[in-house]
């Protein structure tokens, strides 16, 4: 029997071998497929226009001359480029005052939510508590039930918390989601084998959870970090409930008083009022870019984690 060289066939044919493995196989798109993503795309747009028209109004008219913005001729390009309502908003004391109140709750806050949620979710997520279950369950109680606006303001009197810093600190520090979402993650993302190394080298619980658990936990920290960050910065209601001295207010509840109470000041002939309103149209959008801005700021640095943190126990192994 005569062997064939199939190689050497192959190359004075001039056909080129093909190796099935060597290339994925095409899956062929059906018209309900196509139509399905022409559908999610033109959707996805409508939505992107929803969110970023607005945007570039009020960034529109940030730049742009009182008189454009009251006579309504701004669209979303500035009408008289001027830096004039940036100018008169960071020269404003209560928005200044506001804006550090803001920073300071903001990196207090999240500083203290961070410790008290992984305070609670550690212990809870070690199958060695006692009563872990029966703990667990009264945490995610309080998240369906809860006694309402008027016990909470009259527990906050009783501790002496109104009108003080630590009345937007603690009342809401610890979110019962974000405690599920650290249970989750440290049940499931740090094998066991890493617990009992580090308790056959001596280590405490303590010393586990600062030098082993927490460095590993960088996603989830991130990922907790960013949401109460935002929480803490759009923070409105427990000011206006809580605060009464103009000192603590932060700068959403001066933005309130800009946009809903038009809180401008009086006096002054009809052009000065004329005046103040028309500086007042362009205050309240200059002072809603800047409360926006510090949040568009830091979510770069979290936002390497912010992928991978939110996937956080949906999928396991």
């Amino acid at each position: 029997m005569t062997t064939i060289d199939t190689e050497a066939l192959i190359t004075a044919t001039g056909k080129k071998r093909r190796d099935p493995g060597s290339r994925g196989v095409k899956v062929k798109e059906t018209r309900a497929d196509r139509g399905f993503v022409i559908a999610a795309y033109i959707l996805l747009s409508v939505f992107l226009l929803v969110v970023l028209l607005p945007l570039l109004n009020i960034v529109a008219s940030s730049l742009s001359s009182p008189q454009a913005v009251s006579s309504g001729r701004v669209l979303f390009w500035p009408v008289d480029v001027t830096f004039l309502g940036y100018q008169e908003a960071l020269g404003n004391p209560a928005i200044l005052r506001g804006f550090a109140n803001s920073i300071f709750y903001t990196v207090a806050g999240t500083v203290i939510s961070i410790a008290g949620t992984v305070a609670i979710a550690y212990p809870l997520s070690r199958t060695q508590l006692f009563g872990r279950k029966a703990i667990t369950a009264g945490v995610v109680f309080t998240m369906l039930f809860s006694g309402g606006v008027i016990p909470l303001y009259l527990v906050v009197q009783s501790l002496g918390l109104l009108d003080t810093r630590w009345a937007m600190l603690l009342p809401n520090a610890i979110g019962v989601w974000q405690v599920i979402i650290a249970i989750v993650f440290f049940r499931t993302s740090i094998p066991d084998e890493v617990y009992e190394a580090a308790q056959l080298d001596g280590a405490s619980e303590l010393r586990i959870l600062w030098t082993v658990v927490l460095p590993l936990a960088k996603p989830l920290l991130a990922v907790i970090a960013l949401m109460y960050a935002i929480m803490q910065w759009n923070s409105y209601f427990d000011a206006l409930l809580y605060l009464r001295s103009a000192d603590l207010q932060p700068l959403q509840l001066v933005l309130r008083g800009l946009l809903v109470l038009n809180d401008v000041g009086a006096g002054g002939d009809v052009a000065e009022q004329l005046r103040r309103r028309e500086l007042a149209d362009l205050l309240k959008y200059s002072t809603v870019v800047i409360a926006t801005v510090p949040m568009l700021i830091a979510y770069p640095f979290v936002a390497k984690y912010f992928t991978k943190g939110i996937m956080i126990g949906a999928v396991k192994g």
